[in-house]
């Protein structure tokens, strides 16, 4: 058995994963807005558990953004700037006195998924979260990978492709506007819904309006599909991976799958491609699973 956290923007979710896979003792807690209560939670959750259990249990975390191997301080998490910037594992190490296991929250999402999960039967797994953000996991053969920077799979950071960039008549210095996140995600879709029609809704209002073809939600929603069709092209001409598995708050408003796959298709090299969309099987839950599969070795 193995405890795993998923620590978030607003949320602190911990489970215990037994070695067939099943859950237990699953719970979730308010995410405090300082690094030191969140060290502390973590740390009352781990002795609660393993009081409960009468065992010391390995630990796993994922969060947002990633430990730099040059510094080991968490970069690329600005939702939760809590930890940004700081030594999240070493501290929990220390908090614990044992070995913690930590990773990027759309990885444990892909290893999850890959494991025992909607990609189980695949080779190259690749995780897609649109949420609030944009982003995402590479597993290949059950093992992350996270490369030398720690930044593989973060395609939400990319700049958005020159023909959809052209389309949407960007004129910015900002280079954070052209990211893809800004276009496909939650956040993105909202900002610049609300900018265009002057209104002040939500994504998934905005989806509920694009369902009922109103018409300026459905002018936005179809840009969104070629916008993210042509940035997962861009994965697919790189990868090529066998599946994609699309998880968060933006990807439960859709149900419009086919067209997206008939889209990347039209943008891929060659225009084929045989690759699967899936949702995932564990759903919002993938995050803090991964997180406890982190230790083991055997599982990879």
């Amino acid at each position: 058995m193995q405890i795993g956290f998923d620590v978030g923007a607003t949320k602190i979710e911990s489970v215990i994963l037994k070695d067939n896979g099943e859950e237990i003792d699953r719970s979730r807690r308010d995410c405090p807005k300082d690094f030191i209560s969140i060290i502390q939670i973590i740390k009352d959750v781990v002795n609660e558990l393993e009081k409960k259990h009468n065992q010391k249990l390995p630990v796993g975390v994922c969060h947002p953004g990633v430990h730099s191997p040059q510094t080991g301080l968490v970069k690329n998490a600005p939702n939760c700037i809590w930890i940004e910037k700081q030594p999240f594992q070493k501290t929990l190490r220390e908090a614990l006195n044992r070995e913690v296991f930590c990773e990027n929250d759309g990885n444990c999402f892909a290893l999850s998924e890959a494991i025992d999960g909607a990609g189980k039967h695949y080779k190259i797994v690749y995780g897609i979260i649109l949420g609030s953000g944009a982003g995402g996991g590479l597993v290949i053969d059950r093992q992350i990978v996270s490369g030398p920077n720690g930044v593989a799979g973060e395609w939400g950071h990319n700049q958005l492709p020159y023909m959809a960039a052209q389309k949407e008549e960007l004129k910015t210095l900002n280079l954070r506007d052209v990211e893809v996140e800004s276009f496909v995600s939650g956040l993105g879709i909202a900002k610049r819904f609300n900018k265009k029609y002057k209104k002040n809704l939500k994504a998934n209002e905005i989806f509920e309006l694009y369902r009922r073809h109103e018409l300026d939600a459905e002018k936005m929603i179809e840009e969104f599909k070629i916008n993210l069709a042509m940035s997962l092209a861009v994965i697919v001409n790189i990868l090529d991976p066998d599946v994609f598995i699309f998880g968060g708050g933006v990807t439960n408003e859709i149900d419009f799958f086919d067209e997206i796959e008939s889209l990347t298709k039209k943008y891929v090299i060659g225009k084929e491609y045989e690759g699967v969309f899936l949702k995932p099987k564990y759903g919002d839950a993938s995050g803090v699973r991964g997180a406890a599969r982190l230790g083991r070795k055997s599982s990879y």
